[in-house]
């Protein structure tokens, strides 16, 4: 290695890139290698298995019912447009770019090292905590359905006490599916394919089962009329949008459709997880972007499918917040579908918060691997070639966060750093075009720069209709990023050493 004779100073050394070439090289390093193991089908499968969760049983009624009524099928459509500019990014810089760390990789080839440093310490922090929601989300339905056999979780190993408690169940989830993920990602392709198989079949049952009990009369109005909020929503709980603009806080109507955008876009989270897995992939720059638009357009004709189902089956200001669908159901006589629906949520659940450790996993070591955090973490186990010991650092970490913890509000943190990851990637597809136009792209997203602009312009219209005091917490959370890079990353950073 070479000495750090040529240091970057000041400003330079915050935004110094990594080059391609180099990030590639350091993947053949032995004992920082992953193994190649993924196919095109496994990489669908996988943002298949993390975007449907709980969020098509539940997130699509309740939104109908909050924000948007039977038009929450076109804010389906929406934030799925959204997603796929962003796509097309992520498409690009995968298939150019094939190592692991998805946009934190991205950002420290076009932008800078300080950029990717913020955009990694955003996605590890967003991806552990929305682990450690789903699985709290599995043991309520899991705790649900041993009560209905007759078996009862003391109240003291849930949170349902209101007390202290600690939830076992969440803690065991994410612990079992830290070990397989440990294992190898051929054993967690292969599980996380199982269970996508049930839960979608469920999916499926759910809506043409729904079909025979749809009224057209629901759907009238598609767009209700407008109505302001709540006096006690206003404040710190008003999009930023409306603050910014002097828009009068409301739901339903045409900025109904956008707020609801907002809030669903949390059900699509994860196929960009996708891109984190391209150094697991045996042809990153064919299977990337399959994996990508594969998955992403399979969970839109879900999501409003299901969305057009619950809306047409009961009218939508009758749904029921928790359980909406399964409530659609109950009011047309037909209780044994909510019971499908819960097993379907329990069992989809399961291979959310796996991908989501998946996700994180792969940042970290890629963050790691460049020496912004202990380059310890970034080791490989010989013999199942994955990074054991991030695994099982934030195996347990994220397991306890689920068993101490009930996160509350988390929806909207994550949307914000995922839309926030989705403008960096953006932006960086302009960059490195402008940098590197000589490079090898397998992929070339359409109509640079005009299409990532839009991305970018869309992104941050779904972030100012996230709330006030979602933006000063992800504020507060970025400047915690910042000192830690400033005390250690900087110092640490490999590519410092090496004078690049």
């Amino acid at each position: 290695m070479a000495r750090n004779h040529r240091q970057p100073r000041g400003t330079d050394a915050l935004f110094r890139t990594k080059s391609v070439e180099q990030s590639i090289r350091d993947t053949e390093e032995p004992e920082h290698r992953l193994r190649k193991s993924l196919t095109a089908l496994d990489l669908v499968v996988y943002g298949v298995g993390v975007v449907i969760g709980t969020g098509i049983f539940v997130v699509t009624g309740t939104v109908a019912k909050e924000y948007a009524g039977p038009s929450v099928a076109l804010s389906f459509v929406v934030a799925a447009v959204v997603c796929g500019l962003a796509a097309l990014c992520y498409a690009e810089f995968a298939s150019t770019v094939p190592v692991a760390g998805s946009a934190y990789t991205f950002s420290y080839a076009s932008l800078g090292e300080l950029p990717a440093w913020i955009i990694g310490w955003d996605l590890v922090l967003e991806l552990a905590l929305g682990a450690a929601t789903v699985a709290g989300g599995w043991s309520q339905y899991v705790t649900q359905l041993l009560d209905n056999v007759g078996i009862t979780v003391p109240a003291a190993l849930t949170h349902s006490g209101g007390g202290f408690g600690f939830d076992v169940l969440a803690a065991l989830l994410v612990l079992v599916l830290t070990g397989v993920l440990l294992l190898g990602m051929k054993l967690s392709a292969r599980v996380t394919s199982a269970v996508v198989a049930i839960k979608v079949s469920v999916v499926l049952i759910v809506i043409v089962a729904g079909l025979f009990y749809v009224v057209g009369d629901n759907y009238t109005p598609f767009i209700p009329p407008e109505k302001p909020v709540d006096e006690g929503t206003s404040g710190l709980l008003t999009p930023l949008s409306q603050v910014l603009f002097g828009i009068s806080p409301s739901h339903f109507g045409v900025m109904g459709i956008f707020s609801a955008a907002a809030v669903v876009f949390f059900a699509f989270i994860g196929f960009d997880i996708v891109a984190t897995a391209a150094e697991e992939t045996r042809r990153p720059q064919r299977d990337l972007p399959r994996g990508i638009f594969g998955s992403l357009a399979i969970c839109t004709a879900l999501y409003v499918a299901v969305s057009l189902v619950v809306t047409g089956m009961q009218k939508y200001t009758e749904l029921e917040s928790e359980a909406p669908l399964g409530s659609a159901f109950k009011a047309v006589g037909q209780p044994f579908f909510a019971g499908v629906i819960s097993f379907g949520a329990a069992v989809g659940l399961t291979s959310v918060v796996m991908i989501l450790l998946l996700g994180q996993t792969r940042v970290f070591f890629a963050m790691s691997r460049d020496g912004l955090l202990p380059r310890a973490f970034s080791q490989v186990h010989p013999r199942f070639g994955t990074p054991y010991r991030t695994t099982v650092l934030l195996g347990v970490g994220v397991a306890l966060i689920a068993g101490f913890f009930t996160v509350t509000e988390l929806t909207e943190m994550v949307n914000i750093g995922t839309l926030f990851a989705f403008v960096v990637v953006a932006l960086g597809v302009v960059l490195l075009r402008r940098s590197r136009p000589d490079l090898p792209r397998a992929f070339r997203a359409p109509w640079v720069p005009v299409l990532p602009i839009l991305s970018v312009l869309a992104s941050l219209w779904l972030m100012l209709n996230l709330s006030v005091e979602t933006w000063l917490r992800f504020t507060f959370w970025m400047l915690v990023g910042l000192v830690l890079y400033v005390v250690y990353g900087r110092h640490h950073s490999l590519l410092g050493q090496r004078g690049d």
